[in-house]
């Protein structure tokens, strides 16, 4: 056997494993009892943090993310702990000041980070700098990252391009992040002996498995001289997840890349993770095997799992292949984005409201128009220009590096935080952590802060969960009282009668009394109320902001007319073809 040049593993089943496989729903208490097991393998880092963690433990666990890095890192003193940072969008869905990552970065190495996998996007280069330099100057490993994707504008020559910019930028090392599943294992063998034709520093693979070539690709990568590849638990691992563990050590074992790890070691995180699953089963995709069709659709594994409970949430499950086809459309109109957060979510969105409307582009969430101004950077392709002229008109196209036009505003920052917790009587400390919190998430943030000690705020445990039941309201309209329920097999009573409303009919717009009753199109919270009741609107106005699935979309008036009733306020949650206002 030749000399032995032992491959890393970053083990990932406390961030990307139950993020892809179960929407990011694991506790800390449902982590802990395996922590101190896992420090004792030998990884080269654990993934632990960042990604979806933060928004996750926010909105629905009611934890503080701030204090679920401390505990894992207090557990686990031996294995530096990973986070997935999404360069100048942090770990939002919008770019923020210079000042704010540097304050994010510095809170989160103290906190407990030591690697930081700083990836944007769209693979714009201007977007990873800031956090780059931050990791660095904290003494954190930067690892700068390639958002794997396939399209006709991206090649061999792209990657390597953008790879040499990367360690230009001082990275010390380099991850490709294939969250699709889509690089092939012969492909991975040229790109992967290309760079390091190219680069001095290191490089890692991150590849889901839900494509079915995880495997092959990791191994065919690790022929041609990879340095570092992120696995998970094989009872968290493959569908829509990443390939296991213990697969990839068992296959390198004796050779002269052998991972050095234990498999013995491993039994008892396996069992560990394989009951507690089973708790969270409610959250799992349906994905059994393999699917094939990610390869057409480009879409990553954790927002399948997503799209999966957003669906359900909208009673619209029966329409996921619908809007799985629409998904590339979608991202062609929008300059062949690669599909990882935030841009998976914002064409993810835009495809759902594509299908459930029954007309494209009818309604345009901010984030597609801020991409299609350029705010978020540069796209590999043009866009769509007939959807640009019709969503943004003639807004002008931002071409420098978007943070260039935010300026530092942490000081800003902590003045609205002050401001808001006296507007709305919150005791808390206006720590940095806190104050993040705030900068990143301002409403579902301060929700956080305000109930972060009453459990019934937040999602229930997933033990808890019941099924849905019909949802009934008293709606006025000129004096008349209407009784509507809205039933689980998408019915509607109103005073009585049923009427079926399938997907195929539904319309956000409703005729009810003398006026028009405008409902939700999709489930979500009432992020902002603009307009007022009696308000006098042109056609083509925006009367709310409703925030679904992350993203934010304006409910706008269907013709001229007054605003005589809103039946929400900002805060509420609402289900598809609950009233939001009546026009008249």
């Amino acid at each position: 056997m030749s000399e032995l040049n032992k491959i890393g593993v970053t083990e990932v089943v406390l961030r990307d494993g139950h993020q892809s496989l179960l929407a990011t729903r694991f506790r800390y208490k449902d982590m802990e009892a395996s922590l101190n097991q896992l420090d004792q393998v030998g990884f080269w880092s654990i993934e632990s943090w960042g990604g979806a963690i933060f928004d996750s433990c926010i909105r629905y666990l009611g934890e503080d993310p701030w204090e679920r890095i401390r505990k894992i890192k207090s557990m686990m003193p031996n294995t530096p702990q990973q986070m997935l940072l999404r360069g100048q969008n942090l770990l939002g869905y919008k770019h923020y000041a210079d000042d704010v990552v540097k304050k994010f970065v510095e809170c989160s190495k103290t906190n407990g980070v030591d690697v930081f996998r700083v990836f944007d996007a769209l693979n714009d280069p201007r977007n990873m700098y800031q956090a780059m330099q931050s990791v660095i100057e904290v003494e954190g490993h930067a690892q700068g990252t390639i958002s794997y994707t396939t399209s006709p504008v991206h090649t061999i020559d792209l990657w390597i391009d953008l790879a040499k910019k990367i360690q230009d930028m001082g990275a010390h090392s380099l991850a490709i992040k294939d969250m699709a599943g889509l690089l092939k294992p012969y492909v991975a063998f040229e790109l992967v002996s290309k760079l390091k034709e190219s680069l001095e520093i290191p490089i890692h693979l991150h590849c889901h498995a839900t494509t079915g070539m995880s495997v092959a690709t990791g191994i065919k990568a690790i022929e041609a001289g990879l340095d570092n590849i992120d696995t998970s638990i094989s009872s968290m691992s493959m569908t829509y997840g990443h390939s296991p563990t213990e697969t990839i050590i068992s296959i390198l074992d004796g050779t002269n890349r052998d991972t050095g790890l234990d498999l013995d070691k491993l039994i008892p995180v396996a069992e560990h993770f394989q009951a507690v699953r089973k708790k969270y089963k409610s959250f799992e995709g349906s994905l059994r095997g393999v699917d094939a069709r990610i390869l057409a659709s480009q879409v990553p594994g954790g927002m399948l799992t997503n799209l999966e409970n957003q669906l359900k949430a909208q009673d619209s499950l029966d329409r996921f292949d619908e809007v799985i086809q629409e998904i590339p459309r979608v991202r062609e109109d929008l300059g062949y984005i690669p599909l990882v957060t935030p841009t998976s979510q914002i064409v993810g969105t835009q495809a759902v409201i594509n299908v459930l409307s029954n007309a494209r582009y009818s309604t345009v969430t901010n984030e597609v128009k801020s991409l299609l101004k350029g705010e978020y950077g540069a796209t590999p392709a043009p866009v769509n220009k007939e959807l640009q002229r019709s969503a943004i008109g003639d807004s002008a196209i931002i071409s420098c590096r978007p943070a260039d036009l935010i300026g530092d505003n942490y000081n800003g920052i902590v003045d609205l935080f002050h401001a808001a917790l006296r507007d709305k009587d919150i005791q808390v400390t206006a720590s940095d952590e806190n104050i993040l919190i705030f900068a990143m998430f301002p409403e579902i943030g301060l929700a956080f802060l305000e109930h972060q000690s009453d459990p019934e705020f937040f999602e229930a445990e997933p033990a808890e969960i019941i099924e849905k039941s019909d949802q009934s309201y008293l709606v006025f309209i000129d004096h008349q009282e209407y009784s509507v329920t809205v039933k689980r097999d998408h019915s509607i009573d109103i005073n009585g009668s049923s009427k079926k409303i399938g997907n195929e009919e539904f319309s956000p717009l409703a005729q009810v009394g003398q006026g028009s009753i405008i409902s939700a199109p999709l489930g979500g919270n009432i992020f902002k109320v603009i307009a007022q009741a009696g308000q006098s609107l042109e056609a083509d106005a925006t009367v709310l902001i409703l925030e679904a699935m992350k993203m934010e979309t304006e409910i706008k008036t269907p013709r001229v007319g007054i605003v005589t009733k809103i039946f929400v306020q900002s805060g509420d949650s609402v289900k598809p073809g609950d009233p939001l206002f009546e026009i008249a």
